[in-house]
């Protein structure tokens, strides 16, 4: 039935209602051996070498096919599945570290509501899509730290984006700061393929390693760097702290997208430009292809389900059981 396939099951703890038949099967046999009619006879010589009818046989075959299709059932609440079938896919074994700008001209409204909270909520939603993928996290603006180390479980990486905001360390742009942090995290990786996605609204103007330094340490690494610039272009209400408090006033907006191309060309990365928030969601559409695509074929067990061909089978010798009852055994207990 499945030639040289191995068989696996989703649901093994139902064969353990298998065990239910052994005390079926013994209460049918010695069920028959006591329903045998009694009559006093004088004399038992002319009985002896009767043979038994078709009927007597037929009716132990017929239980036995009953047995039969209630061990398929079972076999199929198991759930069968073959496994000598391979698909190719190329989405396992990627490591991510995102590494955020965080500086308070993060807080312009060019995007809604601004630049920071367009970026945390739609890099959950790039989260939420690599589901084989191990993500981390990191920050930066005057200095850079882990947000959160590389982890599978994505539940965490998320709510650790959602608590991050400005003001978290020194304000400033450490480009080549945040990007040294994410490399720390990926240069140990046993990953098929490593991933950094780096987002700054600014120039680097602090930090003790240059970007394009940084991007060089990433390409010996065989670290693979998108880079994405996050703005209008012209002018941008920016948030400026005065006498009365915050306000946002237009301001140009400045990013060195020069250093953020030669980073991603270092590393064999791409520069990415978002000037609004449906802009940087397909720009993150772009990368999770990109990443799909990067990785060679892979193969892995494909599973396919088996159960069908147990339920048919058993189908029909319940019905062969209830046909020959009704007619070839009408009457009999």
């Amino acid at each position: 039935m499945f030639g040289m396939s191995k068989i696996s099951f989703l649901n093994p703890g139902f064969l353990y209602l298998l065990f239910l038949l052994i005390p079926a099967i013994a209460w049918y046999v010695l069920k028959n051996k006591s329903d045998r009619a009694g009559m006093k006879m004088s004399a038992l010589d002319g009985f002896l070498n009767v043979p038994y009818t078709y009927k007597h046989y037929l009716q132990h075959i017929i239980f036995g096919f009953r047995v039969l299709a209630v061990t398929l059932l079972i076999i199929a609440l198991a759930r069968p599945q073959s496994v000598d079938k391979w698909e190719d896919i190329s989405t396992e074994g990627i490591d991510i570290v995102m590494s955020l700008d965080i500086s308070s001209s993060m807080l312009a409204r060019d995007f809604k509501p601004d630049r920071l909270e367009a970026s945390k909520e739609l890099a959950t939603e790039f989260i939420s899509g690599r589901s084989d993928d191990r993500v981390g996290l990191v920050v930066f603006s005057g200095e850079s730290f882990t947000q959160c180390p590389l982890t599978t479980d994505h539940a965490v990486v998320i709510n650790m984006m959602r608590e991050i905001q400005t003001g978290m360390i020194e304000d400033g742009t450490a480009i080549g700061m945040g990007l040294a942090t994410a490399i720390n995290r990926l240069k140990d990786s046993k990953a098929l393929s490593k991933v950094i996605i780096l987002m700054t609204d600014g120039v680097n103007n602090m930090g003790e390693i240059a970007p394009v330094t940084a991007a060089e340490i990433a390409q010996s690494f065989n670290i693979r760097v998108y880079t994405i610039g996050v703005g209008s272009r012209g002018m941008a209400p920016y948030p400026v702290q005065t006498q009365y408090g915050r306000q946002y006033r237009q301001m140009k907006v400045e990013i060195d997208e020069e250093v953020l191309k030669e980073i991603a060309e270092i590393t064999n990365g791409k520069y990415f430009r978002a000037t609004d928030n449906d802009q940087l969601k397909q720009i993150y559409q772009e990368i999770d292809k990109l990443e799909k695509s990067k990785i060679d074929v892979k193969e892995f067990r494909k599973k396919s389900e088996e159960y069908l061909l147990f339920v048919i089978i058993a189908g029909v010798l319940l019905f062969i059981e209830v046909l020959v009852r009704n007619t070839l055994l009408r009457g009999l207990p």
